[in-house]
């Protein structure tokens, strides 16, 4: 548990960190006096994070890599990992930034988007998606880092390009009296500067893991188990994110209705998700420490002792969600208005809260369990097990009871629904998957 708690730690650190950071975005940009700007932000989320989620899922898969050949203790292929992650980063990021010009302003239009809503989200959405190759490759190297089990690195860099990123959206938003388009062009200046010291501090490195930039080549064997582990967490990552695209375009659905014209339910729910989303990082953490455990182990064939991190990883994600959720149950109020100034988006903001903390734990069960089946080395269980469990569950949740009497708390309840039954799923599989595992190996040293 000590050593979960002192990798997990710096990690959470630097998630709240670059959350509040995201946050600020959302905060400056309703400083700027531009109706529906918040909302705006708000409603491109499903659809930013399904183009995230493109190369995320082999963020994940280069994570396993790495951590699986330094558990393994082969110098070489860690090398090979190391490399091989970051040309896949960069074509990931490459394709992620196609697709969303593209196709961006179509998505919003079907999510329900009209008027000036339509074009502050194009807007922000069009600079975004331009950023996303250093969004990437930034992300590829976080997971270098993590995976050798070095948390603190990425926690300074990203700490002092986050307080760049602040100071970009202050200057953009109230000095030169930008909208949305300045917190975009804020986030992707500040992304292009921890790529880059992120990759100078790994070129630096006397370890394994060291970015020797001669060495930047594909080797087979790293790209196929990249693409093993990680596509799976992807296809898993952009159908989560479509079935949330089809929940915004129920929540946009609700406030055309509502406030036609207006904007106080998309504001108060694109409120509400980013003050979620600070219990969100810190119970994520303990996923991202979960695969980087699991995976050292597996690579070892430490599976007896594998039972002690599975145990002891349930027990800090369920403790920082309980934790997390009630603080921000008990400032929901005045969160909210640090964002919103509308009683109606205050008390939209309010409700989305009280649904989603209120199950937290089933959240922090769902995502801990899925990082440790994936680091057992079973991705396409994990996918599959997720996909049923939340997006299936939700689209037919959407489709049905939703549909039959569209409000936010029908909306909002398939979320804790959906963590629940994941979770206790992801639960049963990685527990029998161990025991597999340790009838084939019994014998191992503490």
């Amino acid at each position: 548990m000590g050593k979960i708690f002192a990798f997990v730690m710096p990690l959470v650190v630097t998630n709240l960190i670059q959350n509040l950071y995201n946050a600020a975005d959302m905060v400056v940009v309703g400083l700027s006096g531009v109706d529906g700007a918040i909302g705006s932000i708000g409603t491109t989320a499903a659809m930013v994070s399904c183009m995230l989620n493109l190369f995320m899922g082999f963020a994940v898969g280069s994570s396993v890599m790495v951590a699986r050949s330094i558990g393994e203790r082969d110098q070489q292929k860690t090398q090979e990992a190391v490399h091989t992650s970051l040309i896949v980063g960069l074509v990931s990021g490459l394709v992620a930034m196609t697709l969303g010009l593209i196709g961006g302003r179509r998505v919003l239009i079907l999510l329900g988007d009209q008027g000036h809503i339509l074009e502050l989200a194009h807007l922000y959405a069009r600079i975004y998606f331009a950023g996303l190759p250093f969004i990437a490759m930034t992300n590829f190297l976080i997971a270098i880092f993590r995976a050798k089990g070095d948390t603190r690195t990425p926690l300074v860099i990203l700490t002092l390009t986050g307080l760049l990123n602040v100071g970009l959206n202050l200057l953009f938003v109230l000095a030169f009296r930008m909208s949305v388009d300045g917190v975009a062009l804020a986030t992707t200046i500040s992304n292009i500067a921890s790529m880059i010291v992120l990759s100078a501090v790994l070129h630096r490195d006397k370890g394994w893991c060291r970015l020797e930039f001669r060495k930047l080549k594909v080797e087979k064997h790293a790209l196929q188990g990249i693409v093993y582990n990680g596509l799976p967490a992807a296809i898993q990552g952009i159908l989560f994110s479509l079935s949330n695209m089809l929940i915004q375009s129920s929540i946009i659905s609700i406030n055309n209705t509502r406030f036609p014209g207006g904007s106080a339910v998309i504001d108060g729910n694109s409120a509400g998700q980013s003050i979620e989303s600070f219990a969100y990082v810190a119970t994520n953490s303990v996923c991202q420490a979960a695969v980087t455990f699991t995976s050292q182990h597996y690579g070892a064939k430490m599976f007896r002792r594998m039972g002690k991190v599975i145990r002891d990883c349930y027990l800090a994600s369920l403790t920082i969600a309980e934790v997390m959720a009630l603080i921000i149950m008990a400032l929901r109020y005045p969160l909210a208005r640090i964002y919103l100034s509308s009683p109606d988006a205050i008390e939209v903001c309010s409700i989305r809260l009280i649904y989603m903390l209120t199950g937290y734990a089933f959240l922090a069960a769902m995502d801990t369990g899925s990082g440790i089946v994936r680091g057992l080395n079973r991705p396409i269980i994990s996918t599959i097990v997720t996909l049923l469990g939340c997006c299936v569950l939700r689209v037919v949740w959407i489709f049905t009871i939703a549909r039959a009497n569209l409000s936010l708390g029908t909306v909002y309840i398939s979320y804790p629904i959906s963590w629940g039954i994941t979770g206790l799923c992801h639960f049963i599989v990685a527990m029998t998957v161990k025991r597999k595992m340790m009838r084939r190996f019994p014998a191992e040293e503490d």
